[in-house]
């Protein structure tokens, strides 16, 4: 979720009707509005083994967690399935999985795709195949690439790499676009060159920096977040894209970020990433999301 929401469209929220939200729902839903993830639809599951009534309410505390975030809960699909009983066969819950499927056609609308800008893909993944070269996988988040295209691989050092082949899920193709997930196939580039986190972008159009300031919102402690302030020097994992790098930061005049304010801050990182405004991020320590933001400047 932290890593790769960003390149969500829409998302399923499931639920256990039988123990309604847990911290870690309420989590979730806060890093896909913080991330762009405009529409949730949600998946009741387990409720072939729910009392009717306690469903009921299990569905109204999603619906107004749903609408706390901004994702208007009167207006989400809210499905009821069984994944156990729909895997045995059992036919009502195979059509419940059906009908949530169609809740995802119907309530998320095809993106607006990004076409016309540069070409830009977080790297996921890096692969290496035998007599081929080095593979690197990801979604492309905005742009076109086409295979004889030279990139260049942000924070490796790499330009002008010739991209010698594209394939999704399998399928060769002779462009991808955004939206789509991909692996290119990077002729002349060693296995250890290139790692997660970094990024390939058309030459030229991104260089990549490590200041930048931003406005940052400090999960509460219901939200899962800290239980207490922070000031600067306070010195975060920040999940940027595919990217996991220290930061160091810096509140200026504010003394100050207690758990639930919203605070400009300014980041210098552990070393170069792909910015720009606009770019959204999520904090963690300690193997939990303490807050989220979003790039307003780089420096």
């Amino acid at each position: 979720m932290v890593t790769g929401a960003a390149q969500l469209d829409g998302a399923i929220l499931v639920v256990s009707a039988l123990d309604g939200i847990m911290p870690q729902t309420a989590e979730h839903v806060l890093l896909a509005r913080q991330v762009g993830v405009d529409h949730i639809v949600v998946a009741l599951n387990k409720a072939d083994a729910g009392d009717e009534e306690l469903i009921d309410l299990v569905e109204l505390e999603v619906r107004d967690l749903l609408t706390e975030h901004g994702y208007g809960g009167d207006a989400a699909p809210v499905v009821r399935v069984s994944g156990l009983r729909a895997l045995e066969g059992d036919p009502r819950w195979t059509r419940a999985v059906d009908a949530l499927l169609d809740a995802v056609d119907t309530y998320v609308p095809v993106p607006e795709r990004y076409l016309d800008a540069p070409f830009l893909l977080p790297v996921e993944n890096v692969l290496t195949i035998t007599g081929r070269g080095t593979v690197v996988t990801g979604a492309v988040e905005r742009g076109t690439v086409r295979v004889g295209d030279r990139v260049d691989v942000l924070g490796a050092g790499l330009d002008g790499v010739v991209v010698t082949g594209l394939e999704t899920f399998g399928k060769p193709m002779t462009e991808a676009q955004a939206g789509d997930n991909v692996a290119l196939l990077l002729r002349g580039v060693a296995r250890d060159a290139v790692r997660r986190g970094q990024v390939v972008a058309a030459p030229g159009s991104v260089t990549p920096r490590r200041r930048f300031t931003a406005r940052v919102y400090v999960l509460s402690t219901r939200e899962g977040g800290r239980t207490t302030p922070v000031s600067t020097g306070y010195r975060p994992q920040f999940y940027i894209r595919t990217a996991d790098v220290v930061g160091d930061v810096d509140l200026g005049e504010t003394p100050l970020a207690r758990p639930g304010d919203t605070v400009t801050v300014t980041v210098e990182l552990g070393h170069d990433v792909a910015l720009e405004p606009g770019l959204g991020f999520a904090v963690r320590e300690g193997g939990r999301t303490v807050a989220a933001g979003t790039v307003t400047a780089v420096l």
